[in-house]
């Protein structure tokens, strides 16, 4: 889950966040945009997934101690394995982060580095959304084309969102 969250917001950041950046000048993006908007999306997975996981661990150690029957509610989660939680959650929030940098990032840094119209860039992002989602869909037994076609759908949408905003 972690890989897979990361790399889609760090997609849909690089949309978001630089949409009209890619679509509403002539300019090439630079490095400096893909380190900015990288740099954005790592720390928002960072407090996201670390949150929403360590959350979910001591909610599953709360709900154990109470069908155990301890004496007293939540004691799982407070000893060793309490600590375990925490480390999970550290470890899912490091690969999430660094997913997500690499989702925002390189779309932007191979736009400052490949010749060829700006709207390359988003075009690429779309592409990757798309390819995660043709590989998501192998993964869990689900349709490719269908799984495909909604992730390119959505990374357009965001696209056009990010335009409309016109943030950097």
């Amino acid at each position: 889950m972690p890989l897979v969250l990361g790399l889609t917001d760090g997609l849909l950041n690089a949309l978001t966040l630089a949409g009209s950046a890619l679509l509403g000048s002539s300019g090439r993006p630079g490095f400096s945009l893909g380190a900015r908007v990288g740099a954005a999306a790592l720390v928002t997975a960072a407090f996201t997934v670390f949150v929403a996981d360590y959350a979910e661990r001591r909610a599953h150690l709360v709900r154990a101690s109470r069908e155990l029957n301890l004496t007293e509610s939540g004691r799982l989660a407070t000893g060793r394995l309490g600590r375990r939680a925490l480390t999970g959650s550290l470890a899912a929030m490091s690969v999430a982060c660094a997913a997500s940098f690499l989702g925002a990032a390189l779309p932007l840094f191979a736009g400052a580095v490949l010749p060829g119209p700006v709207w390359l860039v988003p075009a690429l992002a779309v592409v990757a959304l798309a390819a995660l989602g043709g590989a998501l869909a192998r993964v869990i037994g689900g349709r490719v084309g269908r799984w495909v076609v909604a992730m390119a759908v959505g990374g357009v949408c965001v696209l056009l969102i990010g335009v409309r905003l016109d943030i950097a």
